[in-house]
């Protein structure tokens, strides 16, 4: 196996992949990313058993080859040399041997048949979508995510195909954030998968804005996300999500617009002294005023008045102030709608110019 490139070529595929990497490995190998060379080019590819990720590049002198070395490593030295260097890379016996300049590096190796393949299995539906699009999904839904809870289907994203439109979904229990699009799929695929967080965050970081094609191909008990010059492979979450439809209030008729960086500014100045343990601030509503009141066991209390546009009176409604400002910082436009019911009901945060996008926040007792 050898192959040579620039510094720079060879610095993006590694980051692309070295994330997955973990920093405490159950198998050796899983701390290697495994290099294959074939007819001029070169993939990387690493595994946590749970999200596979690879890139491909194109190289120079290449002779075809495949063998594991340790990812972080490799990733650090290729980031540490000077720019516009060259590298080649060459195997050598049990050993991978990198050099650039007068700089030599010698890295230890596992065979390449130790590497675990991911079995994705035969895929059954597949859609195509824009990156920028499919990233902004993931940007106002994937907060929402629970992280490590026992109800193990929360620890993840739904991602929903509908008749001729894509939907993501995720909730921990306190909060739930949805976000559409319409005009992407075939009218007769009909799918729900539960994707986990941590192959959810690595699409993300791979994700680039505006028109560049992401194919999303789904099997059994994996999805395929193929990139540009990259592929995400992720297990699914095997279980049943909620039905975060009924979640929604619709009932909630009494509706409250206000400017979205006014709420948040005063959201943010109250939370200095809202509880540390459970974040929790007041909403009080009277007609055309919004008050953001924070208490803590110290008897401090912070109180925010804004101009709000409703006819609502005398309704008062205790929230985590992090999941409302989550709520509002996953929302368009210069305007907000926040729709409520009673004292004991659930918030509902909505763009008034733009009806894809829904983030519930349940009611704290405070």
């Amino acid at each position: 196996m050898r192959f040579s490139v620039q510094r720079e070529a060879l610095l993006r595929p590694l980051q692309q992949v070295v994330g997955v990497v973990e920093r405490r490995q159950t198998l050796p190998v899983l701390a290697n990313v495994l290099i294959r060379v074939e007819a001029e080019s070169a993939s990387f590819t690493t595994t946590d058993l749970e999200v596979e990720l690879s890139s491909r590049m194109a190289v120079d002198g290449a002779e075809a080859g495949e063998v594991t070395v340790p990812a972080r490593k490799l990733f650090d030295i290729v980031k540490a040399l000077p720019a516009d260097s060259k590298i080649e890379v060459k195997q050598e016996g049990e050993r991978v041997k990198l050099s650039s300049g007068r700089s030599r590096y010698t890295l230890a190796t596992l065979s390449a048949s130790e590497f675990p393949a991911t079995e994705s299995g035969d895929v059954q539906d597949r859609i195509e979508i824009d990156q920028g699009t499919f990233k902004k999904l993931l940007e106002r839904s994937a907060f929402a995510m629970a992280v490590q809870d026992v109800r193990y289907y929360l620890n993840g994203l739904l991602v929903e195909v509908r008749s001729n439109g894509l939907r993501t979904v995720a909730t921990d229990g306190h909060r739930l954030a949805l976000a559409e699009t319409a005009g992407i799929a075939d009218g007769e695929i009909r799918r729900q998968v539960i994707v986990p967080r941590k192959g959810v965050l690595e699409l993300q970081r791979l994700l680039e804005g505006g028109d560049a094609p992401l194919e999303l191909a789904f099997s059994k008990n994996h999805i395929r996300a193929r990139l540009s010059d990259s592929v995400v492979v992720s297990k699914l979450i095997d279980g049943r999500f909620p039905d975060y439809e009924a979640v929604i209030p619709l009932a909630a008729d009494k509706v409250i617009l206000v400017d979205r960086d006014s709420v948040r500014q005063a959201l943010s100045r109250a939370a200095i002294l809202s509880n540390e343990k459970y974040r929790g601030v007041k909403i009080e509503v009277s007609p055309g005023v919004l008050r953001v009141i924070a208490h803590n066991p110290e008897q401090e209390e912070a109180m925010e008045e804004i101009e709000a546009e409703t006819t609502v009176d005398q309704l008062s409604v205790g929230f985590n102030v992090n999941y409302l400002l989550d709520a509002l910082a996953a929302v368009d436009g210069e305007r907000v709608r926040i729709r409520l019911r009673d004292g004991a009901s659930s918030a509902l945060v909505e763009s008034p110019i733009d009806d894809t996008t829904r983030h519930v926040v349940m009611p704290l007792r405070l």
